[in-house]
């Protein structure tokens, strides 16, 4: 038998619940705004206390409001922060499991693709989805399961707001770390992201790729095309991060295509005819400029990490490339990366500063010797297509002038 004191509560919330049931729009929202100002930061039993035990009828009111009005934008924002002060109530796992069974992860991601919503509206579900991947790994691939990877990777690419595409870095994060199940469905939704106009998703979805690399056993072979695309962006921010992802996959079980890829980058078609005709004005760089000084700068980092990579790298005629790079006179930054680099080369293998000096003769070579961050300035365009189109020697020979060499040793 219920004492006095719970019968009045339980009044209270029946008159509660049936004002909010016959309530209109304006009184609805009226009725969110108390709501929310009274409750944000309560506990589970906090809640239920102020809703004599009843607090779930109330959560059930506010998913069936969101599944009929959020195609309308009807209040949308306050219902998805009234929502989350149950989903991110302490000691609240039922909420989250009465908010599922009610279709709350298959609404929220359809909220992310409507384009009348406002993106303030389309935070608030981000979060609410990230409370429920909270949740642990079973939430996790429930969201995965519901098409969630796909929809946050074009929401993080067609956005406009720096704070949706935080938030959405955030869960795509957490979705790729405790779900082994869909780890790979994550790494192919950010790599998705690679092409897509904004530099800053770019630049949040290869940090995030990169924080992922030490979860795979291997970096997909899909991935190396995206990546390598990505070094031919004009913004810094976003290049850093594409050469970090690059040797980040590149010092683990890299995929086949990514030193030929990279190397192959050096040589882009088309700059014979430029370096013959020195009357022709300057002209802005292009993207294969902008990929050919990244993928120099990036070999002669991956050169010095290891020496079975600068082997592997040499094998692949990187020196022709790096001397193509170091003759563009079109590009001051792809001469100077692949300076630096080709510098290494000379210094650590005799046999390589050998067939470099026959390659460009030896009054380019003192140049280069006595100073390789620079020396390309003194490059004349007749020098610059003598770099280009010497073939320097065949791997093999290399292989076995410097066996030779071991020898004589």
């Amino acid at each position: 038998m219920t004492s006095v004191k719970e019968q009045e509560a339980i009044k209270k919330l029946m008159v509660f619940l049936q004002e909010w049931d016959s309530a209109h729009r304006v009184a609805r929202n009226h009725i969110l705004d108390n709501f929310i100002r009274s409750n944000i930061g309560k506990t589970e039993p906090e809640l239920e206390l102020e809703f004599s035990q009843g607090a779930s009828l109330f959560l059930a009111r506010l998913a069936a409001w969101l599944r009929v009005t959020y195609m309308y934008s009807t209040c949308i924002n306050k219902l998805l922060k009234s929502i989350g002060i149950f989903l991110s109530a302490a000691s609240g796992r039922r909420y989250i499991i009465e908010f599922l069974e009610m279709g709350g992860v298959l609404m929220l991601l359809e909220i992310l693709g409507l384009n009348h919503l406002n993106e303030e509206d389309k935070r608030e579900s981000v979060k609410l989805l990230q409370l429920i991947a909270d949740a642990g790994r079973k939430y996790k691939e429930l969201i995965c399961e519901s098409y969630g990877v796909q929809s946050l990777a074009e929401l993080l690419a067609t956005c406009s707001s720096a704070e949706v595409r935080d938030e959405v870095q955030i869960l795509l994060d957490s979705l790729g770390r405790g779900n082994p199940k869909y780890q790979n469905q994550v790494y192919s939704g950010l790599l998705a992201v690679l092409p897509c106009g904004s530099p800053h998703a770019q630049q949040l979805a290869l940090q995030t790729l990169r924080s992922m690399q030490d979860l795979l056993e291997e970096p997909p072979p899909a991935g190396v095309a995206p990546l390598l695309a990505a070094l031919g962006t004009t913004h810094p921010e976003v290049q850093y991060e594409a050469v970090q992802l690059l040797l980040a996959v590149a010092s683990r079980r890299a995929p086949p295509a990514l030193l030929p890829g990279l190397v192959a980058l050096l040589t882009p078609p088309g700059r014979k005819a430029r370096a013959k005709d020195p009357m022709l004005p300057p002209r802005e760089p292009t993207l294969a400029h902008v990929q050919q000084a990244a993928a120099a700068k990036a070999i002669g980092i991956l050169a010095k990490e290891s020496a079975e990579v600068a082997e592997e790298l040499i094998q692949m005629k990187v020196l022709h490339g790096l001397m193509v790079a170091v003759g563009n006179l079109d590009y001051p930054l792809s001469q100077r990366n692949a300076s630096i680099s080709l510098e290494y080369f000379v210094r650590m293998y005799p046999f390589v500063e050998e067939h470099v000096r026959k390659a460009v003769g030896d009054t380019l070579f003192q140049l280069f010797k006595d100073c390789p961050e620079t020396w390309y300035t003194k490059i004349d365009p007749v020098q610059a297509e003598e770099l280009a189109s010497n073939p320097v020697d065949s791997p093999k020979d290399m292989a076995k002038m410097q066996s030779a060499e071991g020898d004589q040793e």
